[in-house]
């Protein structure tokens, strides 16, 4: 429900009227062959649909763009407004000049000066797969032919606003409203570093008379959450999202209030003008960065459809790159005469479109809270919600942490909430709807006991957030999901062992602890009704378990050491304490400091050794592993130099010559840190094939990139020699101008060194993220988690993104 603006050169939006204005008459864009249809040809069932259908939308534009307290998510809006536009175009006569398909969404709060726009602020129309974008992209190609170039920018998740400068001074800045009025929130954008009161001027784009310049104001991400941070501390309940918090802070009645939020604009696009023009919409962005203005590096002007999607694709993956929020990707045509062929509807122009990814916030109701086990005995609670569809997949359960932060989120069982799933992780609840919080809601009480052994649930020390159950070695829960994770990719990697075996046999009575695994036989297997067939015999993954259980035993010693379910120790602090100390026992006997001091470990990590080593039950799994055969020790190779010493170095993407491991490994046996994230402190990034995020961010940082060859020179000749045949450069995807060298310089080897020392600040505690290793938490990976624009350069209208 982001407030999308753009202009429309179209003759009847410059005279500001509506393209439909007769009650009953077709909409402007409906179907070809559609004939003429009025109201009274509508079935009633259809126009009381639309009328309630209606209502609803207004009802939560009223509560979006003018409280800032919307209390369902962009994704259940859209589907509304969906929903109204199919109605619409199976009955034409529905679409009068009031629908919300046909105007503007926002509208205007009295608590500010209500002040006309100079020109129209229009909206966009919406594709939300492949199908759709390539519809409009073909309907485009068929008015203007093959001429038209397309500009693709991101579609900022903020607040539009409409600055006007005169003679170069700011005079005004307005929020959207409904298009044509907007609230004059001058005096709080003021406040912003971003915005110039003065603009500069080139002699290609001197200042100009007059001028409105459309964008957006947002949180940058680390913004935000340093903001809610702040508020968590103070005792005070955080804001559920960037895009809300920022209207609300440009909102505030006390300008002081903005000031100290930290808000942010960048500009996509011209308004009304007098002095110069424009001819393509590319331009709009040199002239606002000659100006001195805010404007977005992240565009570039394509010709195909494939070039369009190849960047919706790019931005879909790498959207929680950029540094605020996004919620889709604007594709203009670029030509400002192709523009005015094609024209606009009353709401939005016909020559751009935003397309929307997935939403990854969503509401539902909570339906009950439960808890969860995991492996290190730490108790979770969870969500049980309704069934919802949120970032492309169905999910009804959600994570909460722990009891403080189901308190602090201040949910009740029985409201509505709402949810965020971010790609691959696992969903979160951000918050309840407090507004139309139902009264028979009801508050979570944690448990006294665990729910699988009864055991007294308590905190492992004072002040810990966490409560756990203490019976590591009895509780049902942990012996099942310790089992699951040590035969888990990250640690053992025993395929044919999933979460349903290791269930059956963790609660069978041929299984005690860990201990058992590897005296397990067939005739063991045969009293396990999972791996015994209805003709008594073993079935066949039974025998295979037997086999993988086998290979295991030769598996590198960071593995055992994972699969050992040590709390904080995942694989790249198992990699570390590998590589320092040799074997298990080494490790087991090290005393705490000697821990603490190997690389990548620290005293959080060194602590919990010690106490797992105390454990006798735990001492006995390792003799009996040991004894089963299992590999225990690293042979270290003297001969290898090491070369890397302090050195972070983050591989992303494939390698032709090199697993993932095998990269790491390679990076620690000569001293260096295979860490997980790029930040300053990172001496090179290794880039193969399909990176990810992390090679834009190399470039953003302006740390050294080696490609594979250049990682065997790292490897073979040290980081002097690899400095040589490095680069520092923006990547294609983000080069903002056309022309721009996407190529870097090579990066002398002083620069390297001096981030030899920079990377010795890093720890496991801290790069363990993605496994769920951080010293506070235990980690979700572990099992410890939930179950699981712009704007015309011409005419009357323009538009916000």
């Amino acid at each position: 429900m982001t407030s999308d603006d753009h202009s429309s050169p179209d003759p009847a939006a410059d005279r500001g009227d509506d393209l439909a204005t007769t009650p009953g008459a077709p909409a402007a864009d409906a179907p070809d062959g559609v004939r003429a249809q009025g109201l009274e040809d509508v079935p009633a069932d259809a126009r009381d649909r639309h009328r309630a259908l209606a209502e609803e939308v207004r009802a939560h534009q009223f509560r979006y763009y003018v409280l800032d307290a919307p209390t369902i998510s962009d994704g259940e809006f859209d589907a509304l407004l969906r929903e109204l536009q199919s109605l619409e175009d199976a009955h034409p006569g529905l679409a009068t000049p009031d629908s919300p398909t046909q105007q503007v969404g926002g509208t205007f709060s009295t608590e500010f000066t209500a002040v006309d726009h100079l020109e129209r602020m229009l909206s966009l129309d919406n594709a939300f797969d492949e199908d759709g974008l390539r519809a409009w992209f073909e309907r485009v190609g068929k008015e203007v032919g093959d001429a038209a170039r397309f500009l693709c920018e991101l579609k900022v998740d903020g607040l539009a606003i409409n600055l006007l400068y005169e003679r170069g001074r700011l005079v005004r800045a307005l929020t959207r409203g409904d298009g044509r009025t907007g609230e004059d929130v001058t005096l709080n954008l003021r406040t912003l570093r971003d915005v110039p009161e003065v603009l500069a001027g080139t002699d290609e784009w001197p200042v100009p008379e007059l001028v409105e310049v459309r964008g957006e104001v947002y949180f940058a991400v680390e913004d935000f959450l340093e903001l809610n941070a702040k508020l968590v501390e103070a005792g005070l309940p955080p804001f559920a999202n960037p895009r809300n918090t920022a209207a609300g802070s440009l909102r505030q009645k006390d300008p002081k209030v903005t000031a100290s939020r930290r808000l942010r604009m960048v500009c996509h696009g011209i308004g009304k003008r007098a002095g110069f023009e424009l001819e393509r919409q590319s331009d709009a962005y040199a002239a606002l960065r000659a100006w001195g203005l805010p404007t977005s590096e992240h565009t570039a002007v394509v010709a195909t459809f494939d070039e369009v999607w190849a960047r919706v694709a790019h931005w879909g993956e790498h959207r929680h790159d950029a540094a605020h929020e996004i919620d889709g990707l604007v594709v203009k045509v670029d030509e400002v005469p192709l523009q005015r062929r094609l024209g606009s509807t009353s709401r939005a122009p016909r020559w751009a479109i935003a397309f929307k990814y997935p939403p990854e916030e969503a509401t539902t109701t909570l339906l009950d809270i439960g808890v969860q086990v995991g492996r290190t005995g730490r108790v979770t609670p969870f969500a049980i919600m309704e069934p919802v569809k949120v970032a492309g997949s169905t999910v009804a359960r959600a994570t909460l942490h722990n009891a403080s932060e189901v308190k602090r989120k201040g949910v009740l069982i029985g409201d509505r909430i709402v949810i965020r799933k971010a790609g691959d992780v696992i969903p979160e609840v951000l918050g309840p709807v407090v507004d139309v919080r139902p009264a028979d809601a009801r508050e979570f009480v944690m448990p006294a006991s665990c729910p699988e052994c009864g055991h007294a649930l308590r905190p492992m020390k004072e002040g810990d957030v966490d409560i756990r159950c203490p019976n590591a070695e009895g509780c049902p829960a942990q012996l099942r999901e310790r089992l699951a994770y040590l035969a888990s990719r990250s640690a053992l990697d025993i395929e044919v062992l999933g979460y349903e075996g290791a269930a059956a046999l963790a609660s069978s009575e041929v299984y005690g602890n860990e201990a058992d695994l590897f005296d397990l036989t067939a005739e063991d297997l045969l009293r396990v009704d999972l791996f015994r067939n209805q003709d008594g015999a073993l079935v066949t993954n039974g025998a295979k378990l037997l086999e993988n259980l086998e290979a295991a035993k030769s598996q590198p010693l960071w593995r055992v050491l994972v699969a050992l379910s040590i709390r904080h120790v995942g694989p790249t602090a198992a990699r570390a304490l590998a590589v320092e100390f040799g074997g298990v026992q080494a490790i087991l006997d090290a005393e705490e400091a000697d821990l603490a001091a190997a690389g990548g470990v620290g005293p959080t990590i060194a602590v919990a050794v010690r106490e797992w080593a105390r454990t006798p039950w735990r001492q006995e799994v390792v003799r009996r592993w040991a004894a089963a055969g299992v590999r225990m020790v690293d042979e270290r190779d003297t001969t290898i130099p090491r070369n890397l010493e302090g050195l972070s170095i983050v591989v992303t993407g494939t390698l032709a010559d090199f697993s993932r491991d095998e990269a790491k490994d390679s990076i620690l046996v000569r001293g260096g840190k295979a860490v997980g994230s790029v930040s300053k402190k990172t001496a090179f990034v290794v880039v193969g094939d399909n990176p990810g995020g992390k090679a834009d961010k190399a470039a953003q940082l302006k740390v050294p990139v080696l490609d594979e060859a250049g990682f065997r020179v790292l490897l073979e000749r040290g980081p002097e020699a690899a400095a040589a045949v490095a680069v520092v450069g923006a990547p294609e995807e983000v080069a903002p101008v056309e022309g721009a060298p996407v190529e870097g310089v090579p990066v002398k080897g002083a620069e390297v060194a001096a981030r030899s020392g920079e990377g010795t600040g890093e720890s496991a505690s801290t790069t363990e993220g993605t496994a769920g290793e951080s010293a506070p938490t235990d980690g979700s990976a572990g099992g410890e988690s939930a179950p699981t624009g712009g704007s015309v350069v011409q005419g009357e209208g323009s538009a916000t993104e």
